[in-house]
């Protein structure tokens, strides 16, 4: 691939679907339970199976999916005229097997009622052999369960790079679980207040350091990120950093919090940098530096003059993710009318790209190359949107009814997946 002159396009192919979640009911709280999935996270995988961790509002799953060859079973054959030597069925047809060990078909396996078995002889006594064939299928299997830990919708839940422990999350705790245990969980983090009329701020996002297994990050409702170290107490109540950006006084207003509340976190590759953002904006801070963000790429800019309107609609609500590329060089993050915006967060970089999560993304941009090979070529925006209340960055009408919430960058590949409605669409560079 590498000596290759031209990269070639990486193939998707359809592998399989399952349900992990089934609508439920709380009888002690008469609370009825989504089955809609809120957080799916890939953990280690072992013996050629692929593992994972999928969340609903209150219970986190286990699940393997593995390739398995299909079984299936010859038929009994109970003519002792067929019989070979060592009492083995001699078989000519074979059935596929079934859940429970059966057939399709329930003739095949059963002794006819006119079949006897010969005195004080098994010879003729003739028993099914299951047989691997050469075809496979995938079976998803639930491992296990972890329920009854969160009185709060869960909002996150994170691997631990131990491969062993992970963390769920909701709007007032974080517990930390281990993966071979599910009966049991420790709370780690409890911002519940003893009043409930004192609560000022609930956990938004949180998520594990990818290579120091004792810290972990988490967001708030008022833009701060705080860092925690799992080696200074049981019940984490202080932090070990906090990050979180000074607004000008005069610059306050009603939405001030509301649009300052942080809906996602990610760790970069390294650990050393983490993205947030918010309603308004992405930042990208250094954990060694907590004074302030290094760098803040606008992404809703263009809709200051709206935050009314956005608050009458819900729409100012919407909880935007990001994600940061596997090499650390690039940022993203979805908008309205199923727009996401790229931005380069290299030192000098004015890269800031807005695409359409559509099967011709460049139709909503100015003119471009006609076939764009990489990110840094396509058609850059400015960072700061039109004064325009009615237009996105790109001088299009926006869409509050179309937004794309839910986007991934693969972490060796420069590949971006992004969801956007019922649709998934993958763009490579």
């Amino acid at each position: 691939m590498m000596d290759h002159p031209v990269r070639t396009h990486p193939e998707f192919r359809y592998k399989t679907e399952f349900q992990s979640h089934e609508p439920e009911f709380d009888y002690l709280k008469s609370l009825e339970i989504e089955e809609k999935i809120n957080k799916i996270r890939w953990c280690q995988t072992a013996n050629n199976a692929l593992f994972l961790l999928s969340t609903n509002d209150k219970t986190i799953k286990f699940w393997k999916i593995q390739e398995k060859k299909v079984k299936k079973i010859c038929d009994m054959n109970i003519d002792p005229s067929k019989a070979t030597g060592n009492g083995n069925p001699a078989c000519s047809i074979v059935k596929p097997y079934v859940t429970n060990g059966g057939c399709a078909d329930r003739s095949y396996g059963y002794l006819s009622k006119d079949f006897s078995f010969p005195a004080g002889s098994f010879a003729a006594l003739h028993f099914p052999t299951v047989v691997h064939s050469n075809e496979t299928s995938l079976s998803a299997r639930c491992r296990r369960i972890y329920a009854h830990a969160h009185d709060y919708h869960i909002n996150s839940i994170s691997n631990n790079s131990d491969g062993e422990t992970f963390i769920s999350a909701d709007d007032l705790r974080i517990n930390l679980w281990n993966l071979e245990i599910s009966n049991q969980s420790f709370n780690i983090v409890d911002v519940k207040p003893t009043n409930m009329e004192d609560l000022t701020e609930v956990i938004t996002s949180a998520e594990f350091h990818p290579t120091h297994c004792n810290m972990l990050a988490y967001s708030s409702s008022k833009g701060s990120i705080r860092l925690i170290d799992l080696r200074q107490s049981a019940l984490c109540d202080s932090h070990a950093k906090l990050f979180e950006g000074m607004e000008a006084p005069n610059s306050k207003s009603f939405f001030t919090e509301i649009i300052a509340s942080i809906s996602d976190i990610k760790f970069g590759k390294d650990g050393r940098y983490i993205l947030s953002r918010d309603y308004m904006n992405l930042k990208l801070w250094d954990i060694n530096m907590d004074s302030g963000p290094v760098a803040t790429f606008q992404v809703h800019e263009y809709l200051r003059p709206k935050l009314c309107d956005l608050y009458e609609n819900d729409s100012i609500f919407d909880k935007f993710e990001c994600c940061l590329s596997g090499d650390g060089t690039r940022v993203a993050t979805g908008s309205y009318s199923n727009l996401f915006r790229v931005f380069g967060c290299t030192a000098g970089s004015t890269e800031a790209t807005t695409l359409e999560a559509s099967k011709n993304p460049m139709r909503r941009q100015a003119p471009a190359p006609s076939r764009p090979r990489s990110l840094s070529t396509f058609a850059r925006v400015s960072r700061r949107g039109p004064e325009s209340p009615a237009v996105d960055a790109n001088g299009n009408a926006f869409d509050l009814s179309t937004k794309l919430l839910h986007l991934a960058w693969h972490p060796t590949e420069n590949s971006l997946a992004c969801a956007a409605a019922n649709s998934l669409y993958m763009y490579f560079a």
